[in-house]
């Protein structure tokens, strides 16, 4: 005699393979919660820490920031690597622009650099 164990009951929604055992426990868009997680349940706890996380830093940011550079420069790189974005797009604004063109905005360029130095002015002036 043989004793096999049978699959217990699918729940209502169910699918079931031929040999009765359950494929997945639900069916693809039905849930075994239909009425879900209350809006913001969620979010309320993380909304909470990141309140009392800006206040903490608005008191404390600048001078916890100093320190940590003056005491532990390792981790000051690390926070830093981790803040900036991994990957940088440039767009180039002449990249349009014919060898034609771009020559004859250096021209204008150098003109109006050579006018302002002659005047007086330039980048090491003082203001």
């Amino acid at each position: 005699m043989t004793s096999e164990k049978s699959a217990p009951p699918a729940p209502d929604g169910a699918a079931e393979t031929p040999r009765g055992d359950r494929a997945h426990l639900f069916r693809p868009g039905r849930s075994g919660n239909p009425a879900g997680r209350p809006k913001g349940s969620r979010n309320r706890l993380g909304q909470a820490f990141v309140d009392a996380l800006c206040g903490d830093f608005e008191q404390h940011g600048a001078a916890a920031i100093a320190r940590v550079r003056a005491e532990q420069p390792a981790q000051y790189l690390r926070v830093i690597a981790a803040v900036v974005p991994r990957k940088v797009e440039i767009e180039n604004p002449l990249k349009e622009l014919s060898d034609d063109e771009l020559s004859g905005l250096l021209d204008v360029l150098r003109t109006a650099i050579a006018a302002d130095e002659a005047a007086g002015g330039g980048a090491d002036a003082a203001p």
